[in-house]
């Protein structure tokens, strides 16, 4: 069974490998707190710009869909990009 953090984890895995390049380097790390969720994406530095998208608006919908996951687990989740 997995745990609501694989679950998030493996979300946001299927959604940026679907947006990249390269979608065997997409790598997806939650790093848990007591009251918040950080979900760290790293893409290969050549797609980094497809997963921000124009004006950075595909990475504020990513966040928005899983700040909307989160209320439903009654926890925050925060997505960040690293490169």
């Amino acid at each position: 069974m997995h745990s609501q953090s694989d679950l998030l984890v493996e979300l946001l895995e299927a959604i940026a490998r679907t947006l990249v390049d390269h979608p065997e380097e997409v790598q997806v790390r939650a790093v848990q707190g007591q009251a918040v969720t950080i979900l760290e994406l790293r893409v290969p530095p050549e797609d980094v710009g497809r997963v921000i998208g124009h004006h950075g608006r595909l990475a504020e919908a990513l966040r928005t869909i899983f700040r909307g996951v989160g209320r439903k687990l009654h926890k925050r989740v925060t997505v960040v990009i690293l490169d």
